[in-house]
């Protein structure tokens, strides 16, 4: 299905590019892209093609969507971007969320993902269970990423490897650690690591070990652990399907 952006005013897209260098800074200061990225995740993973309700649409920082279980410490992330956000009235929140995961990934070595501002903000949150469940397998990644959202197996396995950054937490997620030594860097390293067995200190969650059980995973996974450059191109094109779930739609 072809996209047909919306028009912007100059004046915005002046913006979004300041905006871009303040969150940079942020980023930078505060080496909080992980967090950048989940919140640009959370809030677009809602999308459901049946209904085309939920995605990218600058719901997230209502209270009673930061209450789900699935968006637990994401409130450090809202409260951490609002002082951007007061600068830039003109952006809505849904192109300044999704702006802030295109950041995340550019500042910490990952692909350029390309950004097309438009998103209008909406009023009503989704409901709550729509986001995948770590402790589930293939099927659930299925079902949350093919079903809900309409994305592909290849956007899933590419997807996963955004794992490259970051860390569970204990009392947001039930689990504790990063998935690769340098969880700050943007790199092909999850896929390696996967393949690599469990370590001491690196996290395998359920549903990374069911990328391993799976006969269309398994080789998309051999392939990003083998070739950054391809996991780079698919990852960006799954992140823009994503980002852009329900918005711009021919």
């Amino acid at each position: 299905m072809g996209k047909s952006y919306p028009t912007v005013s100059e004046e915005y897209k002046k913006a979004v590019e300041k905006c871009k260098k303040k969150l940079r800074g942020l980023i930078a200061e505060k080496n909080c892209a992980p967090i950048m990225l989940r919140i640009a995740w959370h809030s677009a993973g809602t999308f459901d093609v049946k209904t085309k309700t939920g995605g990218p649409f600058g719901t997230i920082k209502n209270p009673e969507e930061l209450a789900h279980g699935a968006n637990n410490g994401l409130d450090i992330a809202v409260r951490l971007l609002e002082p951007i956000k007061e600068q830039f009235p003109i952006i809505s929140y849904a192109d300044f969320y999704q702006l802030a995961g295109v950041v995340a990934v550019e500042v910490t070595g990952g692909p350029e993902i390309p950004f097309h501002p438009g998103r209008e903000d909406k009023p009503v949150p989704p409901p709550e269970g729509r986001l995948p469940d770590a402790t589930k397998g293939s099927d659930h990644l299925r079902q949350v990423f093919g079903t809900q959202m309409g994305l592909s197996d290849k956007d899933i396995v590419a997807l996963s490897g955004g794992h490259t950054l970051g860390r569970c937490h204990k009392e947001r997620s039930g689990f504790e650690g990063p998935w690769t030594p340098n969880p700050l860097i943007f790199d092909n390293s999850y896929f390696k690591e996967l393949l690599s067995g469990e370590k001491e200190g690196l996290l395998q969650l359920p549903s990374d070990i069911a990328l391993l059980k799976d006969p269309v995973f398994l080789p998309l996974v051999e392939k990003y652990a083998a070739d950054e450059d391809a996991f780079f191109e698919d990852y960006a094109e799954a992140h823009l399907k994503l980002s852009e779930l329900g918005f711009a739609d021919a």
